[in-house]
């Protein structure tokens, strides 16, 4: 068992690092989520957090990490880390891509104020090249794609001003885990 925890977290780490090779990782993630059907979000949004790719691993206790970048209005204003902690049955390792949308400048100043939580409760639609659904206190939301990159989304919208998506890069993970996401922010 430990010996198959070491081989998915050195697989994990290797498909981290030869993913940073890219020339312009935001923009092939930006043009990734477009093509999943995001074009309006990132056209009507106020601001976004962008994430190419966070690492995400556990076993009985997890976790996840990964760097991105805030823009507003267009322009990259600041950079952001995201950390995730996870307890709950969680075996394996596995990649995604995360958008956070911002719907007005308040939201956006309420994730660039210092840190910032997602707890337990917060939505995110999975993007994937299966049918999904997730739901919370807020409302629900739906997606469903014929191709990796290829989804209609169907959602609740914004809550308390902020609407998240992830795309599955690869990777193995069983989770039935509860835990929540802590964002920091550093301007430009």
């Amino acid at each position: 068992m430990k010996l198959m925890l070491k081989a998915l977290t050195v697989g994990l780490l290797m498909f981290l690092f030869c993913s940073s090779v890219y020339a312009d990782e935001y923009a092939d993630t930006k043009k990734m989520f477009v093509d999943a059907g995001l074009a309006n979000m990132f056209d009507s949004a106020y601001g976004y957090a962008l994430f190419p790719t966070i690492g995400k691993a556990g076993f009985l206790v997890g976790g996840a990490y990964g760097e991105g970048r805030v823009f507003e209005q267009g322009k990259h204003i600041g950079n952001t880390k995201m950390m995730q902690a996870t307890v709950g049955f969680q075996l394996g390792a596995s990649g995604f891509s995360q958008v956070v949308f911002f719907q007005d400048k308040r939201a956006l100043t309420e994730f660039t104020n210092g840190n910032f939580e997602f707890g337990a409760e917060a939505q995110a639609t999975a993007i994937t090249a299966a049918a999904s659904a997730s739901a919370n206190t807020a409302g629900s939301s739906a997606t469903a794609s014929g191709g990796k990159n290829n989804a209609a989304t169907t959602g609740g919208g914004y809550n308390k001003g902020m609407s998240t998506f992830t795309i599955t890069k690869g990777g193995l993970m069983y989770e039935v885990s509860v835990g929540g996401q802590k964002f920091s922010f550093t301007k430009l």
